[in-house]
């Protein structure tokens, strides 16, 4: 089967090309790059963040997310706290909550749009089929960190 008909690349395309579109728009209205954006959107749906369990759940390595904090530090839209130990409380501000605001009716805008163009029953089917997949990659991912180099299993 060639690249273009395996499913992780086909998905792979769609949802670069769903960021991409993503980007622009945000970049466009708000200013803010799509890693921004994700940290934004994050830290508003969740203010008890730490830049650890923000970079977890970007899926960013810490360095990559630590420099998207900073930028929207500087910028004012996120406040920076020293927390216990080495870690860093993450907040919105004022300016910051208003701009979450404004991204994420635009990012439910983008949504309804998307799913619109399914019936109801597609939109099921496909929410359920990502559920599934995401579970069957997660299972995969912990698989293979479960092995060796040498692709023997792990002792236990």
């Amino acid at each position: 089967m060639p690249i273009s008909e395996l499913l992780s690349y086909r998905l792979s395309r769609a949802s670069s090309a769903l960021s991409r579109s993503a980007a622009l728009r945000f970049r466009r209205e708000f200013d803010v790059s799509l890693g921004e954006w994700r940290a934004i959107a994050l830290i508003g749906a969740d203010p008890t963040l730490t830049l650890n369990r923000l970079a977890r759940r970007a899926s960013l390595d810490k360095a990559q997310i630590s420099r998207v904090v900073s930028k929207l530090t500087e910028r004012g839209l996120i406040n920076r706290t020293a927390g216990s130990g080495r870690t860093s409380q993450l907040a919105l501000t004022e300016a910051g909550t208003e701009t979450y605001r404004g991204l994420i009716a635009a990012a439910n805008e983008r949504d309804a749009e998307f799913l619109n163009i399914l019936s109801p029953e597609e939109r099921n089917v496909l929410l359920s089929a990502i559920d599934k997949l995401a579970d069957m990659a997660l299972e995969l991912e912990r698989r293979e960190r479960d092995r060796t180099d040498d692709g023997q299993p792990t002792s236990t």
